[in-house]
């Protein structure tokens, strides 16, 4: 099944589709790193996107960085409704080169992101990396996700980032695997959302 949003601020217009079935991605934000990033998270998490964005970027990048997790984060939640049946809980430790990092994800439906990372650098090329923090506080909040995203040691801010953000997909895959027990994961009966 394929989610879509479009979204249209004074800041940002959005076009986002999701997919579970095997596609290649088309990323273009106007941002390269942040294609990079989404590009791997695509990648790692299992997940498919099409992203289409015009967004102030003579501003700077916060705008639309911030914007495609919310969007992101919308589409994750439609997604999880629909699926019902899977694992619920990932972990993932994700070494890039001399970095490590380590991600944890509860579909619970209770928004909540502990974000302990501190990158080396402020920026990546042109990319503030404070903005790392902002997409996936937006991604999670919209998700309705718990995740703790922790950066457990540092090297070069580009693999930083990079082990952040497969650490986090591969945590979202696990969680976002099918289920054999013929339930929902939650002792309650129910995922809020």
């Amino acid at each position: 099944m394929t989610y879509q949003i479009n979204r249209e601020t004074k800041e940002t217009k959005i076009a986002i589709e999701l997919s579970e079935a095997q596609e290649t991605s088309h990323i273009d934000t106007g941002v390269g790193f942040l294609d990079h990033m989404l590009t791997l998270l695509s990648f790692h998490s299992g997940l498919y996107f099409n992203i289409n964005v015009d967004g102030d970027t003579w501003v700077d990048d916060h705008h639309t960085t911030e914007d495609i997790g919310i969007v992101l984060g919308q589409l994750l939640l439609q997604l999880t409704r629909d699926k019902k049946h899977f694992e619920r809980y990932g972990q993932q430790y994700l070494p890039m080169d001399e970095t490590l990092a380590r991600a944890v994800v509860d579909i619970s439906g209770r928004p909540y992101l502990n974000f302990n990372a501190s990158f080396s650098k402020e920026k990546v090329g042109q990319f503030d990396t404070e903005l790392v923090e902002e997409f996936f506080r937006a991604l999670i909040i919209n998700a309705r996700l718990t995740v703790h995203i922790d950066l457990l040691h540092q090297g070069n801010t580009h693999h930083e980032i990079e082990a952040v953000f497969k650490a986090f997909a591969r945590a979202l895959k696990q969680a976002l695997r099918p289920s054999q027990e013929a339930r929902i994961p939650s002792s309650k009966g129910v995922i809020e959302s």
